[in-house]
């Protein structure tokens, strides 16, 4: 919505320009042409998340998966002239994982334990992210492109990525139609479980020390598994999707959107244990020992289909409706299903409860913990492969001020926005996170 300035600001140069366009012979009149963004803005985003279950994929589909993550974000928006806007991105993101932290659970304070988190080096990361966007409009604002180059970094992976989109606007902007692609190319750093390492294989977390003939092995004390190194570090990504939106009435307006995405190369995570159910099992203290890695195919193809009407009720209510059919040729099927109903309560608030339904079937190399069979050419015990519904509670409140009066610098606040969200899953998974974000635009 626009500030009364920048609404003052048009109607006076619309007024105007129809008594220059009066004045002016046919062949030197000119229009005005709004541009696409006023001001410099700025969005800021902070975030707080936790999470629990009993099913971490690191110590094969058994163990405490507690993480708590703090994250912050700032997104500014620079107006280049009428028709060209810079958007640049950063993120950062702080972790601590009971679950990571055992991917060397021999830390010598406590016995080791997939429900106790250790103190090793990976147990805590920060994940960084940055990006910059360039965004053209022609003269009618009916064409719209846009390239995006990113990175992202974290400690056992570096990111980098490349995305387009070109949007066309039909029938007095009534139907709009939008093309996106992106490509990604991802190298991993090979950091395998602490007990399948040995002096002759290439491992690239150097800051784990660990020898196995130091500890005592009970169940089958002839642990020997057969581990095979990988060789791939790199992995693809390309993704392409098209998108129609249509207003069909006044008040409802329909969205269909399809995305595929073909991905290539190490889509196995190297740290994430799998454990056999024809191998006899071994354990230091109370950890069981790794019979191999997850091992997933080097290609994936994903599909999904989607649909989103938005129908306006009154000036209080609107209802934002969503359905998207996922399936890949990894055998995971899913449904998704959300409606949400922001409620207008007075011209600067505005509350938005939402309630997401997800339901996916189990990837065809999925089994939980102990029950792989070691004949098996790929496994994982990874519950984000696993059958499972779900069910996720939001809501949250957003401040808006139409002209900006409260001041930051010489930014004025255009918006607030705080948001509770609650997650759970039938395999005993839960999350919660908490976001608060605000919008502000130079005087």
């Amino acid at each position: 919505m626009l500030q009364f300035r920048q609404i003052f600001l048009m109607v006076s140069l619309v007024a105007i320009s129809a008594l220059v366009v009066k004045g002016q012979a046919p062949d030197t009149i000119q229009s005005y042409k709004k541009r696409v963004l006023e001001t410099v803005e700025i969005d800021i985003l902070s975030s707080f998340y936790m999470q629990d279950g009993d099913h971490a994929a690191v110590s094969g589909g058994k163990g405490s998966e507690e993480l708590k993550d703090a994250a912050g974000g700032i997104t500014i928006s620079i107006p280049l002239n009428d028709d060209d806007i810079l958007t640049i991105d950063a993120s950062v993101s702080a972790y601590s994982s009971a679950s990571s932290s055992n991917i060397n659970p021999f830390d010598g304070k406590n016995p080791a334990d997939p429900f106790v988190a250790s103190s090793g080096a990976s147990r805590q990361d920060v994940w960084s992210s940055y990006s910059v966007a360039y965004t053209h409009s022609s003269d009618d604002r009916n064409t719209i492109w846009s390239a995006k180059p990113s990175l992202s970094v974290e400690y056992d992976y570096v990111s980098f990525g490349l995305g387009g989109s070109f949007t066309k606007l039909f029938n007095e902007k009534n139907t709009e139609v939008g093309l996106h692609g992106s490509a990604f190319m991802d190298t991993w750093s090979l950091i395998y479980p602490v007990e399948l390492r040995s002096p002759n294989q290439s491992n690239d977390d150097e800051d784990e020390n660990f020898d196995i003939n130091t500890y005592t092995i009970t169940g089958n004390p002839n642990y020997n598994p057969s581990f095979t190194p990988i060789k791939d570090k790199g992995r693809t990504s390309y993704s392409v999707g098209v998108s129609m939106s249509q207003i069909l009435s006044e008040k409802l307006q329909g969205l269909l959107v399809v995305d595929l995405v073909n991905q290539q190369g190490l889509l196995s995570t190297p740290f994430q244990r799998v454990y056999f159910g024809d191998v006899e099992d071994s354990f230091i203290e109370n950890f069981h020992l790794a019979d191999d890695i997850e091992r997933l195919p080097s290609t994936r193809m994903k599909l999904a289909s989607g649909g989103r009407l938005n129908y306006y009720l009154n000036e209080l209510f609107v209802v934002k409706t969503f359905y998207r059919y996922y399936f890949d040729d990894w055998g995971i099927k899913s449904h998704t299903a959300s409606m949400e109903i922001p409620i207008k309560i007075s011209d600067k608030f505005t509350l938005y409860p939402s309630y997401r339904y997800y339901n996916q079937t189990a990837a065809d190399y999925f089994a939980p913990y102990n029950q792989h069979l070691s004949t098996e050419t790929y496994y994982t015990s990874d519950y984000d492969l696993s059958p499972y519904n779900a069910n996720q509670y939001c809501f949250g409140i957003t401040y808006t001020d139409l002209f900006s009066s409260a001041k930051l610098w010489f930014f004025g606040l255009k918006s607030l926005d705080l948001k509770y969200t609650y997650y759970q899953r039938d395999t005993g998974f839960k999350a919660n996170l908490l976001s608060f974000g605000g919008k502000f635009v130079m005087d």
